[in-house]
């Protein structure tokens, strides 16, 4: 081959090769509105209940099925979640009041009071994941660029917990949708870097709130990974949802327990 076509060709190429121009790099208050978007999303600013189902898998043990009812109340942060499946689940229920997380088995008649790294029934889930989303106001995030994660460009970044806040998971990492602002990813960490579980987002749903008169967001399913139980799993399915107002003695230890008997 003649040098000139050489030449040619390796100026053809030249556009391939070429480095991609460096990105914005957010600024702090960019990355703490684009938190309050996500969150602004997901709220009701009213009552909710919805219906979900659980499936557990866990290295050695046969799947368990679970069915559950979540209740919540943006004024007060009050939360509920009362199982209604598997029999030997029937009754149990968890109840955040006043920033406690209370836990009331049926069988023994007793509250225990939980910390937000509590395993909801068992599985691999949270309460936070069944709960409004409140990542501005318990993260600080730092910007970590674009990524594509699939069809999808993410804005990529670490949330860093705020002090003196009970959280699941002091450090996370979060993959965002630039365009829907919708969660896709999580990775969630301890604080000395260890990976604890990744989390996928692959399908969301919107309803309309009457206590908001627009549209809320709410991941239809979530797909939960044990990293340290490599082969422990759980997917989340939102059956059903309705945000019409709730009783008002609802979110109390009594109430729980009348659904017990």
């Amino acid at each position: 081959m003649s040098s000139s076509r050489i030449g040619y060709l390796v100026l053809a190429l030249l556009p391939l090769f070429a480095l991609p121009k460096a990105a914005h790099a957010a600024s702090k208050q960019e990355m703490v509105d684009l938190l309050k978007a996500v969150d602004d999303r997901q709220r009701n600013q009213g009552d909710w209940r919805s219906l979900i189902y659980m499936e557990q898998k866990e290295k050695g043990k046969v799947d368990v099925a679970y069915e559950a009812l979540v209740f919540r109340r943006s004024q007060d942060q009050k939360f509920i979640i009362l199982f209604t499946q598997p029999k030997a689940s029937q009754g149990q229920g968890y109840l955040r009041i006043d920033k406690n997380l209370w836990f009331y088995d049926p069988s023994v008649g007793k509250w225990e009071r939980r910390t937000e790294r509590e395993r909801i029934g068992g599985t691999n889930s949270r309460r936070s994941d069944f709960d409004e989303s409140r990542l501005a106001e318990e993260y600080d995030p730092e910007d970590n660029g674009e990524a594509k994660l699939g069809a999808y460009t993410a804005q990529v970044m670490t949330l860093k917990g705020k002090p003196n806040i009970d959280l699941a998971f002091p450090v996370i990492k979060l993959w965002v949708d630039k365009t829907t602002k919708n969660v896709l990813k999580r990775q969630e960490f301890a604080l000395s870097g260890r990976l604890l579980r990744t989390s996928y987002y692959p399908k969301w749903k919107k309803a309309y709130s009457e206590s908001k008169k627009m549209d809320v967001w709410y991941p239809e399913e979530m797909r939960f990974y044990d990293e340290v139980e490599k082969a422990n799993s759980t997917l989340i399915l939102i059956k059903s949802v309705d945000m019409k107002p709730l009783e008002a003695n609802l979110f109390t230890k009594a109430w729980l327990e009348s659904k017990s008997r």
